[in-house]
Order: C-alpha cells, then sequence, then structure tokens
C-alpha cells in the first residue's frame, strides 16, 4: 500500500483498496489502521476504503513536531487534496472522531458525510460537561504511561470491552491477534497524544456542522461514555444515533457486520450511490 507525502514532506501510510465511494477511517489513540480489517474484509463492493496511519502511530512514525489535533488536522486536509477526494463519508473512532470534528470545517468542501463513532467532544470531565474521565483518571492513564507504557496500554485494551463482550465473541481469539499485532507508538507520542486528548474541547464546533452525521456507540463504553455520544446527538444539527445494546468502545470489531451495515446504509444515503 502506498505512502502520501503533507506539506512538511513527511511520509504517512494508508490503506486504499477498492473504487466508488471514499469512506476515510481514522484509528484512534495508539491504534492503526489495522483495526480496521473486518470493514476491509466486507467492504461493499461499490466503495472505496482508505485509512491512513495518523502521525506516530502504527508506520507512520517519521514525523516532527507534537501530535496534537491541529496537526492530525493539516495531515488529514493534505491527504484529500494529494488524493483529491471528494464526497467523502469520513469516520472516526474515539480519537479519530475528535479528529473528523475538529477536520470537518476544514474539508467541507469534500465531505458529504460523517460518522462519529464511540465518540465524545470532550475526554475529561469539567463542570458543564460530566461524561468525560475525571482529572485523576487521566493524571493516572499519563503516570502509567510514564512507568510501564506497554502494560498500561495492555490495560488500556482491556477497557475496549465491557466485561464477557470479547469472551463470547467467536472471533475473540482473531480480535486479541488484531490488537496485539498493532506497532505501539513510541512513549513520547502516547504521551503527546494523551495530553492533545486531556486538553481538548471540540464542544465549540458542534453547532457549525453541516453535513450529515451519524454517531455510533456501544452502550456500555467505559472509556467514551455513551451519554457523551448522547450529548453529541444532542448539539449536532440533525444527527442520526445508532446505539450496540451489550458493547463497549469497539463496535466495528466486536459487532462488525452490523457496524458494516449501518455504514453502508448512511453512505448510500449521502451519496446517492449504490453503495
Amino acid at each position: 500500500m502506498p505512502w502520501f507525502e503533507n506539506r512538511k514532506g513527511e511520509r504517512l501510510w494508508y490503506e486504499d483498496e477498492g473504487v466508488g465511494c471514499p469512506v476515510l477511517l481514522l484509528h484512534g489513540w495508539c491504534m492503526s489502521s489495522a483495526v480496521w480489517k473486518y470493514q476491509f474484509e466486507e467492504r461493499a463492493p461499490s466503495v472505496r476504503l482508505l485509512a491512513p496511519d495518523l502521525r506516530g502511530h502504527g508506520r507512520s512514525r517519521e514525523v516532527s513536531g507534537g501530535l496534537d489535533f491541529n496537526s492530525f488536522t493539516l495531515d488529514l486536509v493534505d491527504f484529500c487534496e494529494a488524493l483529491d477526494l471528494t464526497k467523502v463519508v469520513l469516520v472516526g473512532w474515539s480519537m479519530g472522531a475528535q479528529i473528523a470534528l475538529q477536520a470537518s470545517a476544514e474539508l467541507s468542501g469534500r465531505l458529504s458525510g460523517m460518522v462519529l463513532v464511540a465518540a465524545t467532544p470532550r475526554f475529561t470531565a469539567s463542570d458543564d460537561f460530566p461524561y468525560g474521565l475525571s482529572d485523576n483518571e487521566a493524571r493516572g492513564m499519563r503516570l502509567k504511561v510514564q512507568r510501564n507504557r506497554d502494560r498500561a496500554l495492555e490495560g488500556f485494551y482491556t477497557r475496549l470491552f465491557v466485561d464477557g463482550e470479547l469472551e463470547r465473541h467467536a472471533a475473540a481469539t482473531e480480535i486479541r491477534q488484531i490488537l496485539s499485532a498493532i506497532v505501539t507508538p513510541d512513549t513520547a507520542a502516547v504521551l503527546d497524544a494523551l495530553d492533545a486528548l486531556a486538553g481538548t474541547d471540540m464542544r465549540p464546533l458542534l453547532g457549525t456542522i453541516a453535513i450529515p452525521t451519524l454517531i455510533v456507540n456501544g452502550a456500555q463504553d467505559r472509556i467514551c461514555l455513551p451519554q457523551a455520544s448522547s450529548y453529541l446527538k444532542q448539539q449536532i444539527p440533525n444527527a442520526v444515533q445508532v446505539i450496540f445494546p451489550e458493547c463497549g468502545h469497539a463496535p466495528f470489531l466486536t459487532h462488525a457486520q452490523q457496524f458494516n451495515a449501518e455504514i453502508m446504509k448512511f453512505t448510500r444515503s449521502v451519496s446517492g450511490q449504490n453503495a
């Protein structure tokens, strides 16, 4: 699969398969494009799936500067311009959803719709937004990464799923293999991205979103709380929400068939094509 160069001349990796309506998948914190395995395997014939490794993640490791949301957004703008993508359905998961929120204004002329998966406009809680992690939890995550990055991320991966969700899944072994095969970012990159998450508030952007938006979340998400997804639905004009029962933070893994069907249904509705 190919590389593209951003405006700084940095080379970033992406997966690209199929022809037709472009569906652009953005992974979450400390993940890579590899998490979209089941979406590529079940790609509809008239859809082009694209999934970059975000800066500092996966194969996109040779970058300069921080892993802040402005840099993520500029990379995404450069990516869409380099490939001349139009009528894109932008799908962001977790941290990728926050990138999608920030990039939606910059890419408004290139997007036909947006899907926010297990999303929150604000990762940490505040007096007027109680649907995030406490400051203590966020600081605790940072300390755990500093002490032992791999052990900290192992604990984070466990929290992706609710109790029993993975154990009772027919593809549990394969899902574990997908996650274990992801190349862990450098500790500095892990902390950089975590700091960006903890310090970003996307709420002022929500009322300005003018493209069709689908919100997808697990009913028992322990990382980006279900109440945060419901908040997004209330604040984004004309947004539609789909909730997966008995599901945690990664519906595209544990509920892949249903998730893919919802994405394709939304893609058809906003693209006017038979996806």
